[in-house]
This record gives C-alpha cells, structure tokens and sequence, in this order.
C-alpha cells in the first residue's frame, strides 16, 4: 500500500519544481528585456520607425536587435509572445499555496495565538486577498495618478506595507511572508494577464488590418512591465523566507518584509542605471547595506509563545487528533528524546540559538501539530535528527510511524 502522505509530499516537491522552473524563466525573460531596452542605442540607416538597436554576441554568435516604439510596418511572419513563463509561474504558485497553505493549514497557515480561526475561514482570507492588490493597483494605473509615476509606487509600498502587517496579525510567520510575495506576484502576472498582452494583442491586429497602432498600448505595457522589474526580487525573497526562520519567526517580521521591498528598489535601481548608461550609481549598494543591517537587527528580536504559554494552551482539534491516539504517548518520548534539544524555544544545542526552521517540538500540542513533517521527516526517511547529531535507532523511527499510521487508518 502505497503511502499517500509520501504521495503528497512528492505532488508538493514536483509542483515546486515546476514553480521554480518557470519562474527562472519569466525572471530570466523580464530582466534580459528590461536590460536590452535600457541599452538601446540609435544608429544611422534603421528601419522606418525603429527606435534603437543593440549588438549582441552569445553562444558563438552575434545577434543584431532592433526596437519598434509602436510596431513595424508589416507584421512579421515569426513572432514570438513572452507570456506563458508568467502565467505558468503564477498557476504552480497557486498550486503550491493550496497545497501546502491550504491541505497543511492547520499546522502552516493557522495561528491559534494570534486569532481563532476555523481552517475554512483562513482559507477564504488567504484566496480572497490576493485579488485586493491588484484591484487597488490597477485602479490607480489608471487614474491620473498614472501620471505621477514616483507617488504612484509610493503608494504601492503603502499598499503592501499595510497588508504586510495585516498578514501578520492573523497567519503564522511563515504563512504572513509568503502571502505578501503571493499578493505581489499576483499584481506582477495580472499586469501581464490584463495589460501587457491585451495592448499588444491591439497592436498586432491594428498591423494585421492595416491601420497605424497607437503609440499609447505600447507605453501602457512598458510602465506595467517597468513596474514588475522592481517588484521581483522582493518576491523572491519572500517566497524563500519560509526556509529561514530569521526572516518570519519575529514580531517584526512585517517590517522585514517591507524592507525588502526597498532594497530591490535600490537594487534594480542600480542595475537599470548601469544597463542605460554603462555606470551604475554606487549610493544605491550603501543603502542596500544599510537595510539589510536593520533586517538583520530586528531578526533577532523573537518572539511567540513561551513553554509555560505553550504548555497551557488548549490543543486545537487538529492537535487533538494526534495526541488522543493510543501509540501517542511512546511517540511523545520519542521525538522528545531525540529532538527537543534543538528544536526547542531555548535550544540546549552547543552554538544553536534559535529552534531550525522555526519548529519546537516540546509540548504535546508542538508535538502532535507537526505530526505530519515528524513523519516524513523522522519516520519514513532519515532527515532528521543529523546523524552527526544523534542516532535515531530503527525502532524510535518505527514508534512515530506507527503512531501516525494508526491516526490515519483511524485504529
């Protein structure tokens, strides 16, 4: 019988994978374009309507590029769309919330410290907010706020710094910070999705029917596209910051992730400067340094549950579930014996400060809320403990097996 936890966390590892993927090649496509429009040059003897072109030379070849403000005079045989990295980008990322945020909701998802919620309700917060973003940005692209392009993403970062801290107020750390990259890159391919292409789906047929485009679709698209350059490497990091608990595991964790947002600013600003002119400026690496400095900092304020708070709390039913089983308390001892030591609120581990991953297991609600991850963890593979650490003999992997086998099979 083939185990369907070890079913899903295969589902959960190929989605990733996919998500990785295509991401690298919606990221790889938007900066290489970004940095080829920025390097234009003019040049004597173009074509009727080109804009600028560049000179390129990759894989023992040179390729000669030319730019078209608004589109060439007839449309070319071969034409090539940018659109479904994004897209697919997007679909596996939404894949990847439900099945991770959504099916393991009660153990990633849900804080019962920070507000009672029912998993059906966390769920509908997590799917509905998403679409928020989008609909206040979009609506102040095309307000004449789009004519004051600095306000325009100052009030973005308002937008995001808000729903960075509301995240927070209701889902645990990890799930705050991938929901904000979530939130974003939901803008990023809504662009793509509602802008970017349907303008140029305009151009293409204007050329088709023969009519002269408008210049403004393609100016449309460009402060779209502009906009998602400098809202990538935010996203990036938040969607890696549930591997680090440094990054989540604060109560500062909001203000982290709001930061970030401005050192891909400067960032991209600087790569985007250098691509334009040939130099980039250097203040931007300084600030850069400096925000990171302040992230580093408010890391290390932790904060949570004590053991005291935690040994007291109610279990949720989900823990309940776990701990009522009648294999519970040998396995309790168990991960106990073997793992409490580091992941604990003060590890005992020579040189550990902080629990891995964010995860303690020291009471019997820590214990039966990661049922699932000590299992597959801990049971079926050797991941954990690090053997260098201790060694976890066949029969205390086989205690944990059994105890979640027998909550599964219900007996």
């Amino acid at each position: 019988m083939y185990d369907l936890a070890i079913m899903w966390d295969w589902i959960a590892f190929s989605v990733r994978w996919l998500h990785l993927i295509t991401a690298m090649a919606w990221i790889g496509a938007s900066f290489y374009f970004i940095a080829l429009d920025l390097g234009l040059r003019k040049a004597p003897n173009m074509p009727v309507g080109a804009h600028g072109e560049e000179w390129q030379v990759h894989g023992g070849g040179f390729y000669h590029i030319q730019k078209y403000l608004v589109a060439p005079e007839n449309m070319p045989e071969h034409l090539i769309w940018h659109k479904w990295q994004s897209y697919i980008t997007w679909v596996s990322g939404a894949a990847m919330l439900m099945i991770v945020y959504w099916v393991g909701g009660e153990l990633y998802l849900l804080d019962p410290t920070k507000a009672e919620l029912s998993l059906w309700q966390g769920i509908l917060i997590s799917g509905g907010s998403l679409t928020i973003g989008w609909l206040a940005y979009d609506f102040m692209c095309k307000s004449k706020l789009s004519e004051q392009p600095t306000l325009l993403m100052l009030l973005l970062f308002v937008i995001l710094v808000v729903m960075s801290w509301g995240y927070n107020q209701i889902f645990t750390g990890r799930a705050a910070l991938l929901h904000l990259g979530a939130f974003t890159a939901t803008i990023m391919t809504a662009n793509v999705f509602f802008q970017i292409m349907p303008n140029q789906r305009i151009v293409v047929a204007d050329l088709k029917a023969g009519r002269t485009p408008d210049a403004k679709y393609g100016k449309i698209a460009k402060v779209r596209s502009t906009h998602n350059n400098y809202l990538t490497l935010p996203v990036v990091f938040l969607m890696l910051s549930n591997h680090y608990p440094l990054a989540f595991g604060t109560q500062y964790a909001w203000i982290i992730a709001s930061l970030i947002f401005l050192t891909g600013v400067t960032i991209r600003h600087y790569f985007n400067t250098m691509h334009s002119t040939g130099k980039g400026p250097n203040w931007t690496w300084g600030v850069t340094v400096v925000l990171m400095i302040v992230i580093a900092w408010l890391s290390t304020v932790r904060t949570g549950e004590t053991w005291e708070e935690a040994e007291a709390r109610p279990l949720t039913a989900y823990e309940e579930k776990f701990a009522s089983a009648a294999s519970f308390e040998d396995a309790y001892d168990t991960v106990v014996g073997n793992c409490s030591m580091c992941h604990a609120r003060e590890p005992v581990w020579d040189g550990m400060l902080w629990a891995p991953k964010g995860v303690y297991l020291e009471t019997k609600g820590d214990v039966a809320r990661h049922a699932s991850e000590i299992y597959l963890h801990a049971g079926v593979s050797h991941a954990m403990p690090p053997p260098n650490a201790v060694q976890m003999d066949l029969e205390a992997r086989a205690t944990i097996i059994d105890w979640v086998r027998e909550v599964r099979t219900g007996g």
